[in-house]
């Protein structure tokens, strides 16, 4: 495996799991550029498996939209700048949805318990500079609130944009922690934000938090997705 995506992250993962995991992020980073051909039988020779896991990876980029299959492999269609920020206004649609219904909770100790233990773990993924890490708990604090509803529907969104949204984050928080470490700061106060407005229940904190957690995403990930350097350099830092 090319090792593109975290490894530690693919233990329990099938072959073709672990192939599309890697392929999503050589795609989403421009590694595979837009209108490359992906023949199966290279892949199969590039990866070292049978033509079958290569198969079922083409087919879950497909339903991502990130590549057109054809007879014998896939040609990739890639992710523009307007696609993300549209899965950026679904995750603020999700989550807005989520927080008024957390307003109306009786209580939310337990879902404030969770988010700020998730919140210690990024502290620590920052002291150690560990992009990857901070990013799965980025993910995972987000996915706390999303599940915190139990609303069955709203789960299966997030489980369809999470792949992608997965590799948009580990890019950005690599980009940051080599480029804009002290930005953690603000990254941080901003999920504090978040918990704070799940327990005091206050909209209008919710209102700050939101503008500050999602309103800045892009501003603060300028310059990189249209970067092909900078793109590669985020791909190759967990090498380092």
């Amino acid at each position: 495996m090319k090792g593109f995506y975290p490894e530690k992250r693919l233990s329990k993962s099938s072959i073709g799991q672990r192939v599309a995991a890697d392929l999503r992020m050589r795609i989403i980073s421009k590694d595979l550029v837009n209108g490359t051909v992906l023949s199966e039988n290279k892949l199969s020779e590039e990866y070292n498996v049978s033509r079958s896991p290569i198969r079922e990876a083409l087919r879950v980029l497909e339903r991502e939209d990130l590549v057109q299959l054809n007879r014998m492999g896939a040609k990739v269609v890639g992710i523009t700048e307007r696609d993300i920020d549209e899965i950026y206004d679904v995750r603020l649609m999700m989550e807005s949805f989520v927080f008024k219904h957390l307003l109306e909770e009786e209580n939310n100790d337990e879902l404030v318990t969770d988010l700020n233990k998730l919140l210690e773990m990024m502290k620590i993924a920052i002291k150690y500079k560990d992009a990857d890490e901070f990013s799965f708990r980025d993910v995972e604090f987000h996915e706390t609130i999303i599940k915190s509803i139990n609303h069955r529907y709203l789960e299966i969104l997030w489980s369809n944009i999470k792949p992608v949204m997965e590799c948009l984050i580990l890019l950005d928080m690599r980009h940051r922690m080599e480029e804009n470490y002290d930005d953690f700061t603000r990254v941080i106060e901003n999920h504090k934000l978040l918990i704070q407005s799940i327990q005091e229940k206050d909209r209008d904190l919710v209102e700050i938090a939101f503008c500050k957690n999602f309103n800045d995403v892009k501003k603060n990930s300028d310059g990189l997705w249209t970067n092909p350097e900078s793109l590669k350099k985020a791909n190759d830092y967990h090498h380092g």
